[in-house]
């Protein structure tokens, strides 16, 4: 197993692409790339097809944009297997088999199944089944678990060791994550713009890397402490006995016939100037936890922010209050409207919130905040599409900060960020904390990062907080077991 690592941009899956001759038609390709002897640049899209998917798979990195939607999943693992499997009686037989390979036995009867009906997990494990279908000689999984929660990413790497010893094939694996590049690869080459820059076996690149980028990446992995806060600090939001419950409804007069139970009697406290990291698995709570604590969404109990109950309270009671309590979402690139500048974006909060103030004075807090998150004033008049998604991810920061919030909900912040970007924006944030004495809650499923930066810790499963406690206590000795999942799942365990 060759990893191929680099921070995003680097060239990293179009090396992947180049190999099967799938680059975009405007890329000029030269040089040599050789699979068994045999030339691909250059070759005839006829000896290409019989390469691609047969004797080379690949995995791609989004297996809900790389699945047809409109196709059942039987479907397509059918139509990447080999040829004489396709008799009427053989195919099902054999994409049976193919299911009982990566670990979806239980998916046998359910072929009729389409790729949205799955999980992300069970999505990717089909994306391997049909790689593996005419047993390559090679595999290319492209970032195959960055879109996955840690403990499948577990699941899925075993998995692909397994194949890959049953097969005797070899695996190129494109990742940004050198935690998985450590337990699993054989060999690494790190990537950087467009060059190879170092490569060689992983135990002596990680003993003595020799490149400046190699040691770069290196260091960037999330590490540090949380800041300390005031011991006697008082609680900036608390939570009790909190619910938010989605009625499942059936039937022509769609009655109500059960409860999807997303929030399950939380009770919590966050003092002021701390972070409580919220972790858990896609589908535990963690978001709709933090969006009920803003009133985003319905939900029943009590939630006091900065000693007041603002559960009963209306829209127009609760408008004076939403300058203290902000939000930066997952994807920036989503959140971002593509038609504001960034002043137009950063500055919104301003006009909604502080009318009265002059332009001058609001374009002097916009230059303010965007100084504090890293960016000049220069990058004002641009929009979003023009910055990198660590960038993105700064403007979104600003446009929560702008307005001096005593309470930030961060969801996921980090999640699609390169592990060099990621360690900036823990920095980053920490400074934000020490300058304006943030309170925060952290949601992430990203157990290195959450070390990092916050102060307590809830795990969240089905609903339900499973345990809690400070960060130190809940990484030396966890108690629940599916705590001890995901820090084993987190740091590559056994």
């Amino acid at each position: 197993m060759l990893a191929l690592v680099g921070e995003s941009g680097s060239g990293k899956s179009l090396t992947a692409l180049s190999c099967l001759g799938l680059q975009p038609e405007s890329a000029a390709v030269s040089g040599s790339i050789r699979f068994d002897g045999q030339e691909i640049i250059g070759a005839s899209e006829v000896s290409l097809r019989a390469i691609r998917g047969r004797r080379v798979g690949m995995i791609f990195q989004e297996p809900m944009t790389a699945l047809n939607p409109l196709h059942t999943i039987g479907k397509q693992i059918a139509e990447a297997s080999p040829a004489e499997w396709r008799g009427p009686d053989q195919t099902p037989q054999q994409v049976r088999g193919l299911l009982d390979q990566v670990g979806l036995s239980y998916l046998k009867d359910r072929l009729g199944a389409y790729p949205h009906q799955l999980s992300g997990g069970e999505r990717q494990r089909v994306m391997i089944a049909m790689a593996i279908a005419n047993k390559p000689g090679l595999l290319i999984a492209d970032e195959p678990t960055t879109a996955v929660d840690v403990t499948i990413q577990v699941k899925i790497l075993s998995l692909l060791k397994d194949l890959q010893k049953e097969m005797r094939m070899a695996i190129l694996f494109i990742t940004h994550d050198l935690t998985i590049v450590q337990r699993l690869a054989d060999r690494v080459a790190v990537m950087n713009r467009g060059n190879i820059v170092e490569q060689g076996k992983v135990a002596d690149i990680f003993a003595a890397p020799k490149h400046e980028y190699t040691r770069h990446l290196l260091a960037s992995q999330p590490k540090g402490a949380p800041l300390p806060y005031p011991p006697d600090a008082k609680p900036v939001m608390a939570c009790k006995n909190l619910k938010v419950w989605f009625s499942i409804k059936k039937g022509l007069l769609q009655r109500t016939s059960g409860y999807i139970k997303a929030v399950d009697d939380v009770t919590l406290s966050i003092p002021e100037k701390s972070t409580l990291g919220v972790v858990g698995e896609s589908g535990s709570g963690k978001t709709t936890l933090g969006f009920a604590l803003l009133r985003l969404i319905k939900s029943e109990g009590l939630i006091v922010f900065l000693g007041q109950d603002i559960h009963p309270l209306k829209t127009r009671a609760l408008r004076p209050l939403r300058s203290h309590m902000q939000v930066v979402f997952q994807d920036p690139f989503s959140s971002l409207n593509p038609r504001m500048t960034v002043r137009a974006a950063v500055g919104e909060g301003l006009l909604v919130h502080q009318p009265d103030k002059s332009k001058a004075a609001r374009e002097a807090e916009i230059d303010a905040i965007l100084n504090d998150v890293g960016l000049t004033s220069e990058m004002k008049e641009r929009y979003p599409h023009e910055f990198s998604g660590g960038q993105r991810q700064r403007i979104s920061i600003a446009r929560a900060m702008v307005l001096r919030p005593r309470f930030v909900v961060l969801d996921e912040p980090t999640s699609a960020l390169d592990v060099s970007v990621q360690a900036q924006i823990i920095d980053l944030l920490k400074n934000l904390q020490r300058k304006y004495g943030l309170t925060m809650l952290f949601i992430s499923h990203d157990l290195r990062v959450v070390r990092a930066l916050a102060h307590h810790i809830i795990v969240m499963h089905q609903g339900k907080i499973i345990e809690q406690g400070d960060t130190k206590t809940m990484f030396d000795s966890p108690q629940h077991d599916y705590t001890k999942t995901l820090i084993n799942a987190a740091f590559m365990r056994k």
